[in-house]
Formats: C-alpha cells, structure tokens, sequence
C-alpha cells in the first residue's frame, strides 16, 4: 500500500538520556508501519575528546622517559667502553696519559705540575723503591695478587683491619678512570681493570704510565715532579734513600713529607731502601 507524502513520516526523537529513533510513515486510516529502535545513551563528544587528548599526553611523556633512559644506558655504555680503548692507546710511547685527579684540577682551574719522564731516564733507585714499596710481586702476578686478595677477604671476613692488596696495575687503573678516596666499588671496578690493562700493556709501560700519574704531593703528579719538589733535583739524581722516601708517601701524599719525615716515615723508608737494594729477579720485568 503506498504511503502518503503529506509529511507525517518521522524520523525519531530523544526522550532524556535515550534516543529513540523511529523510522516510518502513516499509511491509509492512520495505520503505521515502520521500525522503532531503542539507540542506548547518549555521550557528548567534548569529554571523549579531552580524554584522548589526555592518552595522548601520558603517551608523549611515556615515551620521553624511555628516550631519556635509552640515551643514560647508551652513556653508560660509552663510559665502560671508554677504558678499553684508551688502554690501547697507552700502548704507543709517544702517548703521555693524565689521570682523572689531573683532570680535575685542570677542569677547576687548580693547574697541577707533571713532568713525563721516560722511565729508562728515572734511573733504577726510583723504579725499584716504587715497586718494592707498592707491588712487591709486580713481575709474577697478572695484575692482581690473589693470595695477598684472599688473605684481605679471610681477615674481612674474620672481622680483622683489612690490609692493603692493591697492586700496581690497580693503581694504575684508578689514577687512569676511576676516582680517589676508599670504596668498595671503586676497588670492584679497579680488579678487572687491572687484569685488562695488565693483559694489553707491557709492564715496563705500566710501570712508566704509574711513575708518571700517580700523586706525590697534593697537586703535583709523577716522580719527576715530586722528586724537584722535595729535593731540587730529578729523580734520576735521588739517591736510594731519598728515593726510599719519596716512595713511601703513598698512599697518603697529603700527610706524609719525604722531605720533612717523621720517626715512623724514615723507619719505613730505610726498609723499603734495603728491599730495593736486594731487589734483584723482583724487578726483572722492568729491566
């Protein structure tokens, strides 16, 4: 039956938070036929809007933060990997390495005082007062002496005062990467070091590259320095006391004077001469 176009079909109306929608026309004698839908509630757009404008939001920060956690790991990466290559570099002779002590006082505008000396131009007195004093066993171990290592960790753990099992290499790598002061972390990340550095580097060359960073005075580094500073002379000049004496002042430059020493300095200095005197095979590496 056709439907009358007199405008009586509707489309729908909104009752409220319901819509209902109703599709049809008036026919004949008033009869209606058509559809009726129930729509469900209706939401505005605006709050939909604000919302994901919000995700969008937390999204950008989320990604943020991973950005800059992404670039931290990758810091950190290049912190680690920095060692390895410059190690490398320590290698060639003509190569003369600050420590990170230097670069402190040239960052702080302290200035320091090194002079590099070859350490063919050190003369012996030097060379094997350092050595006897800081790393007896430098020429047999890898870069670092385990059997002095597990008596500090039997004395540790036996609640005794630790002693000292730092070696030579490990001091290298401290004064070369690491910083000063006493921490357990710091000798964690010494030891592989150590080994490293032990393992890509002559140990004539370690042993140059140590007499040449190490602290002797507060802001004056190397042997050569050192030894002018206190005596007025180079330290191929020193004799094996004076030598002696200026090898003892580490590990704690800042108190002990070679120049002025104490009771207990010069007892420990005239032992370390006579090691040096006796060196003999203990020093063969570096000959």
């Amino acid at each position: 039956m056709p439907a009358s176009d007199d405008g009586n079909c509707r489309a729908g109306q909104d009752h409220g938070r319901f819509a209902v929608a109703w599709t049809g026309c008036e026919g004949y004698a008033g009869m209606k036929f058509g559809s009726l839908r129930l729509t469900g509630p209706t939401v505005d757009a605006e709050p939909r809007e604000r919302m994901k404008r919000s995700t969008r939001r937390v999204l950008r920060k989320r990604g943020g933060l991973r950005r800059w956690v992404r670039r931290l790991v990758l810091l950190l990466v290049l912190l680690a990997l920095l060692p390895l290559g410059l190690t490398f570099l320590y290698r060639l002779p003509g190569v003369q390495p600050i420590s990170t002590l230097m670069l402190v006082d040239a960052v702080t505008l302290k200035g320091y005082d090194r002079q590099w000396v070859p350490i063919e131009e050190m003369g012996p007195a030097i060379v094997n007062s350092v050595m006897m004093s800081e790393d007896g066993q430098f020429c047999s171990h890898e870069g670092v002496d385990w059997k002095a290592f597990n008596l500090v960790l039997e004395d540790a753990f036996a609640g005794e005062k630790a002693r000292g099992a730092s070696t030579i290499p490990m001091q290298t790598a401290k004064n070369l990467f690491l910083w000063n002061g006493r921490s357990y972390i710091r000798k964690g990340i010494a030891l592989p070091l150590a080994l490293y550095i032990d393992c890509v580097l002559p140990k004539r060359r370690i042993m140059e590259n140590y007499l040449n960073i190490a602290e002797r005075v507060p802001n004056i580094y190397g042997a050569e320095a050192a030894a002018q500073h206190h005596s007025g002379r180079s330290a191929r000049e020193l004799s094996a006391r004076q030598a002696a004496r200026l090898a003892v002042t580490l590990p704690n430059p800042a108190m002990r004077n070679p120049g002025n020493p104490s009771a207990g300095l010069s007892r420990l200095a005239a032992m370390i001469e006579r090691r040096a005197r006796q060196a003999g095979a203990y020093v063969g590496c570096l000959q």
